[in-house]
């Protein structure tokens, strides 16, 4: 079936929610900009890293960027670059739980000398060996080296999904094991393009200035691989009894980096999910300073670089300040992520007079502060006033989220993904509906502070006495320097004393090597 929409977002109809879990047998998605210079073409196929073969964790990742880093039958990767940079065309893969996604991007003026590149990659790739070593190489340096040493938000982000998948097929990093890509051979990656990627999985996108012709030629073209044999299985991510902390203790650490979450049962397939989006803006919008967290943490306390909380998977979040498509997932699940606060060994060392025996760093403060004001939220509700300008201001702010054709694509195929039409124009209409009572009404559905799960990570140095004061529930004061404290405001410090003392339900603790996450 083929969909094709106007120029711009705002203007198709709407369709309500459909409930669906597969695409259609190369559906096509059409995004006609007349006027445009740019053509855009995404491919995505429903399976991801939740695909992967047990034991070789990694394959659909290494797969992906062996199709777009590789050759063709015809070109090696070297001849593909020198081909390509005056038509100043790009194309890359991305790989997420549920779904790999091919993008192309390229001047219209090049259809007929980009296209032989785009068939070529997908209906031929060469797969040579070389190409295979290379980037296998650098899979492996990922999963066993960068992680653990490049950002320990990033770290505590991939840990927080190990412990909250644990056991089922979106446990691993996209990227894989250490073990799983090692298992990796050439002969797997051919099979497995093969046979996992395929014409009943795919769902064709296209962007910008085009003929008709362009659009069944690749439809036509595209029909050509094989129906997919791969599944990808959608877990029921299981609610902890109590809260349970995962430390991982690494040397050199200059901060405690924490993330904490939860399963929920809603989606962008649902209504609750927009609802959920004005708690969720209140409380703590990604990389934006009127949110709770950050008021909190951040701007009145000086504790970290910012405090945010989610009601799904948010892609690179250290590096996009708006969500990206490309990452649908049917199973989900709420956070609150903190950004590294400092420990102690730091805090003794800078004010050495005031905090010189100070045993523990700031990361129990920030999470009970963090935990304590979803809390408050969830019994208490949004005011109305709280409501109406949260609201306001999202309904301005989706609209960014599509500010390219790449975007705009890439959002109609995540609908798709979710049984809706242009789930971009179905959330503005949700928002526009909502009441105070239907947003207080979905948080009370949804959040809890009670069962959640925590990675921290962190220097070895603060690793067990985190450890022990999170297990005992020990008050764990907010340490300020004797200037900082003398200024402080009166309802600050009377605040600081009841999240000093705010009992979390821990039930289970435990502090991990960093050597043995991510095995």
């Amino acid at each position: 079936m083929r969909y094709t929409f106007s120029r711009f977002l705002l203007a198709a109809a709407l369709l309500g929610p459909v409930a669906t879990t597969t695409a259609r047998a190369a559906e096509v998605v059409e995004l006609r900009q007349p006027n445009a210079a740019k053509v855009v073409v995404k491919l995505q196929f429903r399976n991801g890293s939740a695909s992967d073969p047990v034991g070789k964790e990694g394959l659909t990742y290494l797969t992906s960027q062996l199709v777009t880093e590789g050759g063709t039958k015809d070109l090696t990767s070297a001849q593909l670059k020198d081909l390509l940079y005056p038509m100043a065309a790009r194309y890359y893969a991305t790989t997420d739980k549920e779904v790999t996604t091919f993008t192309f991007e390229f001047h219209k003026d090049f259809i007929d000398k980009f296209y032989p590149v785009l068939r070529g990659l997908m209906l031929t790739p060469s797969f040579t060996q070389e190409d295979f070593d290379r980037l296998k190489s650098n899979q492996l340096n990922y999963v066993e080296q960068v992680i653990r040493a490049s950002s320990d938000e990033d770290y505590s982000k991939f840990a927080l999904e190990d412990q909250l998948f644990r056991g089922s097929r979106y446990q691993h990093m996209t990227r894989g094991t250490a073990a799983g890509v090692k298992s990796i051979t050439l002969a797997d990656v051919k099979q497995y393009y093969a046979t996992a990627f395929g014409t009943d999985n795919l769902t064709i996108g296209l962007a910008g200035n085009y003929p008709a012709s362009f659009a069944k030629q690749l439809e036509a073209d595209l029909k050509k691989l094989p129906k997919s044999s791969v599944k990808t299985p959608i877990p029921v991510a299981a609610m902890p009894n109590g809260i349970h902390v995962e430390i991982i203790s690494k040397p050199d650490a200059l901060g405690s980096a924490v993330y904490a979450g939860f399963p929920i049962k809603t989606t962008r397939a649902e209504d609750d999910f927009a609802a959920l989006m004005v708690a969720n803006s209140w409380l703590g919008e990604h990389r934006k300073s009127y949110g709770k967290l950050y008021d909190k943490i951040r701007t009145t306390r000086s504790m970290n670089y910012g405090d945010y909380s989610y009601i799904e998977w948010y892609e690179a979040g250290g590096s996009n300040m708006l969500p990206v498509p490309g990452v649908p997932r049917h199973a989900n699940y709420a956070s609150l992520w903190l950004r590294p606060v400092q420990i102690a060994e730091g805090l003794r060392k800078q004010y050495p007079t005031e905090l010189g025996d100070l045993k523990v760093g700031h990361a129990p403060f920030a999470l009970r502060l963090a935990v304590r004001e979803m809390d408050n939220v969830v019994k208490n509700g949004l005011s109305k006033e709280d409501f109406e300008r949260t609201r306001t201001f999202l309904r301005s702010y989706v609209k960014l989220y599509g500010t390219t054709p790449a975007k705009q694509l890439g959002f109609l195929l995540d609908s798709r993904f979710y049984g809706r039409k242009n789930w971009l124009q179905d959330v503005d209409a949700q928002l526009a509906k909502f009441t105070v009572d239907d947003v207080n009404r979905a948080m009370r559905k949804h959040w809890q502070v009670q069962n959640m799960f925590v990675t921290i990570v962190t220097d070895d140095s603060e690793a067990q006495p985190l450890a022990d004061v999170l297990k005992n529930n020990t008050p764990s004061p907010m340490s300020y320097a004797n200037v900082v404290k003398a200024g402080l405001p009166k309802e600050v410090v009377a605040e600081d004393a009841e999240v000093a003392n705010y009992k979390l339900n821990v039930t289970e603790v435990k502090v991990i090597n960093t050597n043995d996450t991510f095995r």
